[in-house]
């Protein structure tokens, strides 16, 4: 770890919720709400979130799966997403999802009339908002958690 923790605190609530008490419990709340209020498909959402892992380096992220209504993506499903592109365990959805969150991360800049001609063709206005916030989180707070190197010892924070 890169700060330094008081031995009588657990890390992750120590950092997310006293450290900065004015910004770390809200941004534990937007975290959870991103996996408390998604509509997307498990299956999308879990593309984007693992793909924004493995760019992060997150060993939590990379670890975590999401659950839904008790399912979760099949064991080799972190495998298709390294292999977005040409995997054939994706459908459309899913694989633009994936491509949205590497581009997202790596060449935002680059997003052309192109690919959003794709994306609008698939995903309501609404769920490429929400894809966006998703992605901005993970993004942002897997990569938090790597830098500050709490990855090792990380749990979802509870609001």
């Amino acid at each position: 770890m890169r700060i330094d923790i008081p031995d009588d605190q657990e890390p992750i609530p120590y950092v997310w919720g006293e450290m900065v008490p004015g910004i770390g419990p809200v941004a534990a709340q937007f975290s959870m709400a991103v996996y408390d209020h998604s509509s997307l498909g498990l299956r999308e959402f879990e593309a984007a979130r693992l793909r924004i892992a493995q760019i992060n380096g997150c060993l939590f992220c990379l670890d975590w799966r999401t659950e839904r209504d008790g399912e979760k993506v099949e064991e080799s499903f972190a495998d298709a997403v390294t292999e977005w592109r040409t995997t054939d365990a994706f459908d459309q959805r899913t694989r633009l999802a994936a491509e949205y969150a590497e581009r997202y991360a790596l060449d935002h800049h680059g997003l052309d009339e192109e690919f959003w001609d794709r994306m609008t063709a698939r995903f309501s206005q609404a769920e490429i908002v929400e894809l966006s916030m998703a992605i901005g989180s993970w993004l942002a707070f897997g990569r938090l958690n790597h830098v500050l190197g709490l990855d090792a010892v990380c749990v979802l924070p509870k609001p």
